[in-house]
């Protein structure tokens, strides 16, 4: 044959293999509130336009410093009929492990972008010392954080539509190479 599915490689294979279970994260108990919202089949969808605008919510809201970041993306991704599972997915990106320096980062954004604002030279990457100092970081911290997620929200956005567009004339070009080859029967 001349196509195989085995040398097509989708990206919406990648994304199932890596994404949650749609019926699992109906179930969430977070995840309960939006009820009915949940049965829209365009938040299910792999293609183009959802995937690129649910790497655009979920790369957003994993740099908000918030608890509940997933409840946050999915009440962003219901409306914009965005795939859910992909952005409640990305919010992962911050995690107990990346949250100090992407918090940091952001911090650090904040500081430059607001006048009169001095980085805090004696900062401790502990839960006491945040809690103890967010009346002095959160202005910087949610600016900084607010912008790097809109930068980072459109270079998702942006490189997803190129990579799937990419990725399916590739694929394109592939078929019509295979088609223009002569059978050796």
């Amino acid at each position: 044959a001349w196509f195989s599915p085995q040398i097509s490689f989708m990206p919406r294979h990648l994304l199932r293999q890596y994404t949650p279970d749609p019926k699992k994260l109906c179930e969430h108990k977070h995840m309960r509130i939006f009820g009915k919202y949940l049965a829209d089949p365009n938040l299910w969808h792999l293609n183009r336009r959802s995937v690129s605008g649910a790497f655009a919510v979920g790369l957003f809201w994993a740099m908000i410093p918030m608890p509940l970041q997933m409840v946050a993306a999915a009440a962003t991704a219901i409306p914009a009929r965005v795939n859910l599972p992909v952005s409640v997915a990305l919010v992962w990106l911050s995690n107990p492990l990346t949250m100090p320096p992407i918090f940091y980062f952001n911090y650090l954004v904040g500081t430059w972008l607001l006048p009169h604002q001095e980085p805090l030279r004696d900062m401790e990457m502990s839960l006491e010392w945040f809690t103890h100092s967010m009346g002095e970081i959160w202005q910087p911290l949610y600016v900084g954080s607010v912008v790097v997620g809109v930068v980072l929200g459109a270079l998702g956005y942006i490189t997803m539509r190129m990579y799937w567009r990419w990725h399916v004339v590739s694929q394109y070009r592939k078929r019509q190479q295979a088609r223009s080859k002569p059978s050796s029967s």
